[in-house]
């Protein structure tokens, strides 16, 4: 396995990790037990690539390699003995955010590879960046992140577009990988921190990004 292959490989284990670990928390602030710790870790940690694997038609990612669900147990383990108090408040916000930065490139590079087209493996990048986090908020009866005010979507769109096109012009995957995962985290840390959001019908700019 090259260079990139296990860079890419630690990107999306590191992506299911932090997923599975804003699961947990999720659990946490509903003071859950620890089996549902690991439910919610799980549909949260595997959630968004299941989406898109079934949509264009791939063998379903964990299926054949459990090890990520381990992952996401361990995260979720992790969070139970450590402790939600020992996490800041806004720990789960910025565990979501890298999540969401690393998936967007993650989900459009698997469906690129499988010959999706450009636009179509776009939206699998945001379905595997968003999704996870959708399933977790509805468990936790939590506003979903994508009904929030500040920008959610949109970052996860930018990310994933960027490092398509990059790949268009041809640019190197790893390259291209990166601007795309920084243009994600960028702009959804500039939502958390800036209440960045986009105008609303009407011109507001309190709408759902």
């Amino acid at each position: 396995m090259d260079r990139l292959a296990v860079a890419l490989t630690a990107l999306d284990y590191g992506a299911v990790a932090v997923f599975g670990a804003t699961g947990a928390l999720a659990a946490a602030r509903r003071k859950h037990d620890i089996i549902t710790f690991g439910f919610f870790a799980a549909v949260t940690g595997v959630g968004g690539g299941t989406l898109r694997d079934v949509l264009i038609g791939a063998p379903v990612f964990w299926v054949g390699r459990p090890t990520y669900l381990v992952v996401c147990l361990t995260a979720a383990a992790a969070v139970w003995i450590v402790g939600p108090r020992r996490f800041r408040g806004s720990i789960l916000t910025w565990l979501d955010a890298l999540g969401m930065a690393a998936y967007a490139v993650v989900g459009a590079l698997k469906a690129g590879s499988l010959g999706v087209p450009p636009v179509s493996a776009i939206v699998m990048g945001v379905l595997t960046a968003t999704f996870g986090g959708v399933i977790r908020d509805v468990l936790a009866h939590e506003p979903s992140v994508l009904l929030r005010r500040e920008l959610y979507v949109t970052p996860a769109l930018a990310g994933a577009a960027t490092f398509v096109v990059l790949g268009l012009v041809g640019t190197p995957t790893a390259p291209a990988g990166v601007a795309g995962f920084v243009m994600a985290l960028t702009l959804r840390a500039g939502a958390i921190l800036w209440k960045w959001s986009l105008p609303g019908f009407g011109g507001q700019t309190d709408a759902e990004g």
